[in-house]
Order: C-alpha cells, then sequence, then structure tokens
C-alpha cells in the first residue's frame, strides 16, 4: 500500500522544524531531569544537614548524660532539704538519675536508627540525582547528534526544492534511518526528493500559502492543516479525465495524489491483500502507540513489525499501564519492543519486586525482564538462593 504523500510530508517538515516533535521531547525529558536534579541537589543538601544534626546530637546526648549522671550522683537531697520543702520545689536526684539511667541508652539509639534512616535515604537521593544528571549529559549527546541529522535533511530538502539535488538515493535513506523510518517510508521521501516535482513543489507552495493566510487572517481564519490536499492545475487536469473521482468525494479541495511512476522501477506499490492488510495492521499499531503517548520513531522498522506481528491490544495496553502504575518511562521499552507484548512481563517484574529489587534498578536493567521467561528467571532467582546468595544483593545486570 502506498504511502500517504502528504503525511509522510508533514512528518518530513515537523523533524525539519525548531520545534519538532524529537527536539521537544529531548526538551521535556531534560527539563524533567533538571527539575530532578535540582529537586535532589536541594534534598541532599538537607539529608546532609539532618545527618550532621543527629551526630552531632548522639555526642551530645552521651556527653552531657554522662556529666548530668555524676553531677546527680554527688547530690545528696537531704543537704538541701529545707529550701526544696519550704519552696516546695520537687527534686529527687536519685529519681532523675534512674531517669537518666532507663531512658539515655533508647534515646541514644533512637538518634542512631534516625541517622541511619536518613544515610540510607541519602544513598537513594543521590543515586536518582547522579541518575539525572547522566540523563542530561545523554540527552545532550542526543540533541546534538538530532541537530546534526535535522540540519543534513533541511540541507537535501533545499536542495530539491531547488531542483539540484545531486546525493545518492542511499544518502537520504541512510539519514531516514536516523529519524526511525521504515522502509517505505524511505522508498517514497527519497522518491519525492529526487523528483520534487510530484508532489514537494506544491507541498511547499501551500504550506507557504497558509502560513502566509495566517498571518494575514491570525484572530479570524485558523490555520488548516497542511495534511489537506489542495488542487493543482496538475490534479485539476486529471479530475477533468476522471470527474467521477469528485462526485464520489465531495469533499473541497481534496483529491487522490498523483503518483509519477518511476521510470527505473525502484519504487513498486504494492496493491495485492496481503500487503493491504499489513500496511492496516502497521497504522492500527501507530495509532495505539500514539495514544499511549509512544513515539514509534524510537523504535527500529524491525521492531515495529516485530510488535505488528506479535500485537494484541490488551496485552500491550496492560503492560504499559502496569509499568505506568509503577513509575516508569515508557522509554523502558526502547531497544526491548518484544516486552511490549510480553505476556510474563507483569509476573516477571513483581517476582524483581518481591525479592527486594527497586523500580529504579528494574528500570535501569530492562534487558532482565526481556532475555528470561518467567520460569528462568524464576530457577535464576533460586539457583542464587541455594547458594546463599542474596538475589536482592546481586546486581540485574548479573543475573
Amino acid at each position: 500500500m502506498a504511502v500517504n504523500t502528504d503525511v509522510l510530508l508533514d512528518k518530513l517538515y515537523n523533524l525539519r522544524s525548531s520545534d519538532s516533535e524529537i527536539l521537544k521531547e529531548m526538551d521535556s525529558q531534560k527539563e524533567a531531569a533538571e527539575q530532578t536534579k535540582e529537586r535532589t541537589t536541594e534534598e541532599k543538601s538537607k539529608l546532609q544537614s539532618e545527618i550532621a544534626k543527629l551526630k552531632r546530637q548522639r555526642e551530645e546526648l552521651e556527653a552531657q548524660g554522662e556529666e548530668l549522671k555524676k553531677v546527680l550522683q554527688g547530690i545528696n537531697r537531704k543537704d538541701y532539704d529545707t529550701v526544696l520543702s519550704r519552696l516546695e520545689i520537687d527534686f529527687n536526684p536519685s529519681d532523675i538519675l534512674d531517669k537518666i539511667e532507663k531512658n539515655l541508652p533508647k534515646t541514644i539509639e533512637k538518634v542512631e536508627k534516625d541517622t541511619k534512616a536518613s544515610e540510607a535515604e541519602l544513598v537513594s537521593v543521590e543515586e536518582e540525582m547522579n541518575t539525572a544528571i547522566t540523563t542530561i549529559e545523554e540527552i545532550g549527546l542526543r540533541k546534538d547528534a538530532a541537530l546534526a541529522n535535522q540540519a543534513k535533511l533541511n540541507e537535501y530538502f533545499e536542495m530539491a526544492l531547488k531542483g539540484h539535488i545531486n546525493i545518492t538515493r542511499d544518502s537520504i535513506t541512510s539519514l531516514l534511518q536516523e529519524f526511525g523510518f521504515d522502509e517505505t517510508e524511505q522508498r517514497e521521501t527519497a522518491k519525492l526528493l529526487m523528483f520534487p516535482e510530484d508532489a514537494l513543489f506544491a507541498y511547499d507552495e501551500n504550506l507557504k500559502h497558509y502560513k502566509k493566510k495566517k498571518n494575514d487572517v491570525e484572530d479570524e481564519v485558523e490555520e488548516p492543516k497542511v495534511i489537506e490536499n489542495v488542487k493543482t492545475e496538475k490534479n485539476e487536469a486529471k479530475e477533468e479525465v476522471e470527474p467521477e473521482i469528485e462526485e464520489e468525494k465531495e469533499v473541497e479541495a481534496v483529491i487522490e495524489p498523483v503518483i509519477k511512476e518511476d521510470e527505473e522501477n525502484e519504487i513498486n506499490i504494492k496493491t495485492d491483500e496481503e500487503e493491504t492488510n499489513k500496511e492496516s495492521r502497521k497504522e492500527d499499531v501507530i495509532d495505539f502507540l500514539s495514544a499511549n503517548n509512544i513515539d514509534y520513531l524510537d523504535y527500529t522498522a524491525d521492531e515495529i513489525e516485530d510488535l505488528i506481528a506479535n500485537f494484541d491490544a490488551k496485552v500491550v495496553q496492560e503492560n504499559i499501564d502496569y509499568m505506568k502504575e509503577h513509575q516508569l518511562d515508557m522509554d523502558i521499552f526502547v531497544n526491548h519492543m518484544k516486552m511490549m507484548y510480553d505476556k510474563e512481563l507483569q509476573s516477571k517484574m513483581e517476582l524483581l519486586l518481591s525479592v527486594g529489587k527497586e523500580t529504579l534498578d528494574i528500570y535501569l536493567n530492562p534487558s532482565v525482564l526481556a532475555k528470561y521467561t518467567f520460569d528462568e528467571l524464576n530457577k535464576s532467582i533460586e539457583t542464587m538462593k541455594s547458594n546463599g546468595m542474596n538475589p536482592k544483593e546481586i546486581p540485574l545486570m548479573a543475573y
């Protein structure tokens, strides 16, 4: 089934723009990581102050407690009986000494317990902070690469729009692979750039027209979606030959795109029922992912094909919802697409959580969920236990 040319061009022009979805997503991820870094930095400072305070209290309790006991041991109440009685002061050094002897060790123990709890929390906060810092650095590198790819894509389009593109089809498809385009989209884009008179010129002119119209009547007219086809002289000529098309489709200014025959037969449009069904399934899966705020461009064409071949909407939705319930970002599925349709995913997660693993640890090492079945994972854990090892203490990457 042929790719919808205007939809593809919408996607390409979005990638070309400064507010492309890919760049916006990176900016969003970076902003979230920076907020996490700021929050955890503040939490770290507070925890460090709290720990220092508790340690001082521990030292002071012990020192002052011993000093006070010595003072009380040296006081005989009878020596002060007259003044205490006349002033009606209830002061009994031996009673106070007993309370100190009884409660001081418990109090010191409580302070030590609070200190350890704060220290454990500090370790967790530092891990979260370091993860955020790493994420910021990684996104910076990814964005640099994305901007370089975007610049190259814009260069190709500018050459095509000037009618002087002198690059190979392989150069175009290789670049589009970086954006996660499947083979069909790569092939169609190559055709659009190498033969811009087919649709690219008209699309670019229409886009400029819409932008100008919006600027002229911004307060009165909402900008139409670029995805809608606008009649060109070429379309109108075809319409005169085939008037029945207009009769069947009474949608104003929308006609089927004219597809130029490829003289070298580089692009073949498959129209058999199997290919049509496959393309339809692909669109359904992509729509499903989009509805769950998952960008299918994050996945390779092979991964998308793998998901299509094994797609079960109920299973996939339950797995996505489960990960969201555990506050895990959807990029946990990146490079591990089969987890998305894994019917044992939740039971494997629960198994890891039951032995003390944290969700953050699982998020950072999702391959353990992808490479094992439930039985294999359970067997691995049981083997650790039988060998006297604590599965909680064993890094997931060593499972």
